[in-house]
């Protein structure tokens, strides 16, 4: 027993500095394009990333760490030797953690999911052989990496199409503005809205329900919610405009959305990427509480949660300047308007995959959506030379994560 707190004690530090270099680098993805478009200041950026961030890991992180915690390696064959796991899951937050660290060194903004998925690839195969690694759903995992990107960056590049059709290339622009406010208001918040808003108004309907004698169902609250906020949004829009200079009204307001949209990116990647941190933590814990390996379904206990929120946030405070400059203006200069349809997309590609229990790249989603905005504005204004940069980190990522992982645990267990 103390054994086994001594290495749980061990493995939580380990998963905060992974949480750590995680923020340093996966969180830039949030709030770089609203940085690079000067919608908002670094430091405001990170408070504001931090905040949402937190939610974000806090209330929709338990399924995505689930999957990482249970469908990579496939925990039978780990039955009779627990131990095996524990040592495993040591080697992935060690190597995951490194490879993080040395990545935001350079400014290069790599995916967190690639570094612990292949990091668990890595020590099962080494320990067990090859047949101990879910290949099903890596295969699944890995489908969602590649359309990520595509995803996103079709988004990107049809939404951003759209407004300079409807909005820059008419007459009169502005008007066209104010006509494209309240279903630019919808979009924006309907996303939060379906995807986000019934986790939230589920036990507030059954509050209702159980208190009040109120039969109201969840998705009524949610619509009603989302109506109110885009009403509310599409008001203060058109104040905006009304009493902004008339030199930047059309990007001023396009600055709001983008930081709004920021949010939301900040929100979707702490729901999907703190499970790169502590599932291996949760994995640990699980062992340490019942004495067996988990099954197919991981609950993850609040302060394991809370734990990866905050390691995320201290990492985005102290080291996340670099990686923001890459993203925000290392790869195409953006505006607000341009910013906006970049993180928007980026939003919508990843609460979809958090709902679905996927560990996807919310670097890809981001560098997708940037690229998206490129296709449309000018393609030779993409600087390829970054984005071959980032390929090249991306590539890598999964090979160099599973073979440190492999390397440690080999070390360890000798």
């Amino acid at each position: 027993m103390v054994y086994f707190m001594a290495i749980l004690v061990i493995v939580a530090l380990l998963a905060f500095y992974m949480a750590w270099n995680l923020g340093a680098n996966d969180v830039a993805n949030a709030m770089g394009t609203s940085v690079g478009s000067k919608a908002i200041t670094l430091r405001q950026a990170i408070i504001m990333a931090g905040v949402l961030e937190f939610l974000g890991a806090v209330l929709f992180g338990q399924e995505v760490t689930s999957t990482l915690g249970t469908k990579i390696a496939d925990p039978a064959l780990f039955a009779t030797t627990p131990q095996t796991l524990v040592m495993g899951m040591i080697s992935v937050l060690l190597s995951g953690g490194i490879w993080l660290q040395v990545a935001t060194s350079r400014g290069l903004p790599v995916s967190s999911s690639h570094a612990i998925v292949g990091a668990i690839a890595g020590f099962s195969w080494v320990s067990l052989g090859i047949e101990a690694i879910d290949w099903s759903s890596v295969g699944l995992i890995t489908i969602g990496w590649i359309l990520t990107p595509i995803i996103s960056g079709a988004i990107s590049a049809g939404l951003y199409g759209l407004i300079r059709h409807w909005i820059f290339n008419q007459l009169h622009p502005l008007s066209q503005l104010q006509e494209w406010t309240p279903w630019l208001s919808t979009l924006l918040l309907s996303i939060f809205g379906v995807i986000v808003l019934p986790t939230i108004t589920q036990p507030f309907s059954q509050f209702l329900l159980t208190e009040r004698k109120l039969n109201i169902p969840p998705h009524d609250i949610t619509l009603f919610i989302t109506g109110m906020a885009a009403i509310a949004l599409t008001l203060i829009s058109w104040r905006e405009l009304a009493n902004s200079q008339i030199d930047n009204q059309i990007q001023g307001l396009f600055a709001k959305f983008q930081v709004i949209s920021a949010c939301f990116v900040a929100f979707a990647h702490g729901s999907n990427d703190v499970g790169n941190a502590i599932a291996p933590l949760a994995v640990i814990y699980y062992i340490n509480q019942q004495g067996k390996v988990p099954n197919d379904q991981l609950t993850i206990p609040l302060w394991i949660l809370l734990l990866g929120a905050v390691g995320i946030v201290a990492g985005l405070a102290v080291w996340g300047e670099k990686v923001i400059t890459t993203i925000g203006k290392n790869i195409i200069s953006l505006e607000p308007s341009s910013g906006f349809c970049a993180e928007l997309a980026t939003a919508m590609t990843i609460l979809l995959a958090s709902r679905l229990g996927l560990p996807v790249s919310t670097s890809h989603a981001l560098v997708g959506g940037v690229v998206g905005i490129g296709l449309v504005q000018n393609l030779q204004a993409i600087k390829l030379s970054t984005i071959q940069n980032i390929a090249a980190a991306w590539l890598i990522t999964v090979p160099i994560s599973a073979a440190m992982s492999a390397i440690i645990f080999t070390i360890a267990n000798r």
